[in-house]
Parts: C-alpha cells; sequence; structure tokens
C-alpha cells in the first residue's frame, strides 16, 4: 500500500528549480551547447519570478 502511495506522491511532485536546471543542462548535446545553458542558468533562466 505504501508502495502504491509513494508512487502517486512522487507522480504528482512538481519538480524543483534544481531538478528543471539538471534537466535542462541533460538535454545538451555537445560541449559548446552545454556552456551556452550553464551561462543561461547563471544569467537566472529557472530562477526568474514572474
Amino acid at each position: 500500500m505504501f508502495k502504491q502511495l509513494k508512487k502517486i506522491t512522487n507522480a504528482l511532485r512538481v519538480p524543483s528549480v534544481e531538478d528543471r536546471e539538471l534537466n535542462y543542462l541533460n538535454g545538451s548535446l555537445d560541449r559548446i551547447d552545454l556552456e551556452y545553458r550553464q551561462r543561461q542558468i547563471d544569467r537566472g533562466l529557472f530562477r526568474n519570478s514572474f
């Protein structure tokens, strides 16, 4: 029962800023793309509040 409950809560969990940044970096195609994405994150791409 607890396994099912844990699966449901994990499925409904909103990813944190760190999780979104890591997923964005993991999507890079090469070193240049990775460096570009790192600069975007450093500039606050995911941390700007609206």
